[in-house]
């Protein structure tokens, strides 16, 4: 059968723009002039744009056009052909905000900010950490929002979390310096403990939180420099520590000397949590947070607070390394954490992420999954029979990817498990998804 027109334009377009021919951001023809080149109606045109929608190729802006989609096609931290991300891959691997008004909120700061007094300031180097006005701007979001009271000299503006991890690190511990981490902990913590060459001792997993006594005992048999630790929004198994846990973690790294990292990425998601180990313990709590899961993944902003005799280290090795944030981002942040922006959309997200949790829920009725209710991802454990290679790869022929197991495991063996990030997936679309990801499972040969 002869394939329609509206097939065989959205085909080319495709093809052009999974080759890389179309780059990211290209203007595509309005509807009218698509439907004149081609010689179709323009109903016709918009369909083979819907199409191309659909897919996952392009966004449409009202009033301004439809453009090349620009999507990562590959997760570092996943190795092997099952995280190779075709265009129209569905993105269960990675969590990145989305949300209807994102380029319009961009655009209105860009405004405000040409509008601004002193606009050529945003084009000089600012010092390391960030400028004094800006530090104290979020010193003032933690102590309304976080619950952390923390002066501005203790407050580094950095990239984003993992730049903030990063330059802890290296600050902080030595080549060769133990670092007690979960069994099951952030990939990115592995990737810069291995490249600074850091010893992670990985601390067994229970249900609702890290083995405390094995910790203890770890501790107690092995010089431990420093603690890894999530303690609200565990990624990737959703825990959140209760005050006794906390206190008993705080009380760990009192006795034993141990630095705190606290890794407060998605923390945001459960304002009801117990408090910071940055409030518990400021005196020994390196504080590590950013807005890219609850404003944009590409701002690229974040923060660290350190306690005092920390403070000279750690801009010392921001002035040694990247010197500062560009000041149109820190503008740009610092603004929205001001104005109440971050705030709203941190209200909503906790909202939406509830609406995701409970159709995961529904979707994997009957299977084990291990998740908080307000989190942005899932860990789901497979039948003993089954791999999670395997299981991966099947998923990635149905163009879907997923993190496996041993992205996250600090031990030499990872349990055959998924993690599954929500929020990359539109709403209306992850139902679907995930009851695709059930069925591959429940069919899988065995």
């Amino acid at each position: 059968m002869p394939r329609s027109p509206v097939a065989a334009i959205a085909e080319t377009l495709a093809a052009g723009i999974r080759s890389g021919k179309l780059a990211p951001g290209t203007a595509l023809p309005t509807h009218r002039q698509l439907a004149a080149r081609h010689g179709v109606a323009i109903a016709s045109a918009s369909k083979v744009y819907a199409q191309l929608k659909s897919m996952g190729l392009v966004i449409g802006e009202t009033g301004r056009g439809t453009f090349v989609r620009d999507r990562p096609q590959q997760r570092e931290w996943d190795s092997g052909d099952e995280a190779r991300l075709s265009a129209s891959a569905v993105d269960l691997s990675f969590n990145h905000p989305t949300w209807p008004g994102q380029a319009d909120l961009l655009r209105s700061m860009l405004r405000e900010l040409a509008a601004s007094g002193d606009l050529a300031a945003l084009m000089h180097q600012q010092p390391p950490g960030g400028r004094l006005h800006e530090r104290r701007i979020v010193a003032a979001f933690l102590a309304k929002q976080r619950g952390i009271q923390a002066e501005a000299d203790r407050v580094f503006l950095v990239s984003g979390a993992q730049q903030g991890l990063d330059i802890a690190t290296r600050a902080l511990l030595a080549p060769h310096d133990a670092v007690a981490v979960d069994a099951l902990t952030y990939p990115g913590f592995r990737m810069l403990a291995s490249l600074q060459r850091l010893t992670l001792r990985p601390v067994p997993c229970l249900d609702n939180g890290p083995d405390l006594d094995a910790l203890d005992a770890l501790c107690r048999r092995h010089p431990v420099r420093a603690i890894y630790t999530m303690p609200t929004l565990h990624n990737p198994l959703g825990w959140v520590l209760t005050n006794r846990q906390r206190g008993r973690l705080v009380d760990i790294a009192r006795r034993y000397d141990c630095l705190l990292i606290e890794d407060a990425a998605y923390a945001y998601l459960d304002p009801k949590a117990p408090p910071a180990l940055a409030a518990l313990a400021p005196e020994r709590t390196i504080h590590v947070s950013s807005l890219s899961k609850s404003l944009a993944s590409g701002l690229r902003f974040g923060y660290v607070v350190v306690p005092d005799h920390c403070a000279g280290r750690i801009k010392a090795a921001i002035r040694a390394s990247y010197w500062s944030l560009p000041g149109i981002v820190t503008a740009m942040a610092t603004r929205w954490m001001t104005n109440g922006t971050v705030a709203r959309h941190e209200t909503r997200l906790r909202r939406e992420a509830r609406n995701r949790q409970t159709i995961a829920r529904e979707a994997f009725d009957g299977m084990r999954i291990v998740a908080h209710p307000t989190s942005m991802f899932l860990w789901l454990p497979l039948p003993e029979d089954l791999r999670m290679d395997a299981i991966a790869t099947a998923l990635a022929q149905r163009g879907i990817a997923v993190s496996k197991a041993e992205a996250y495991a600090a031990t030499r063996h990872a349990p055959h498990a998924l993690r599954l990030g929500l929020s990359s997936v539109p709403l209306e679309q992850l139902r679907s998804v995930l009851m695709q990801v059930r069925e591959t499972i429940e069919r899988f040969p065995i």
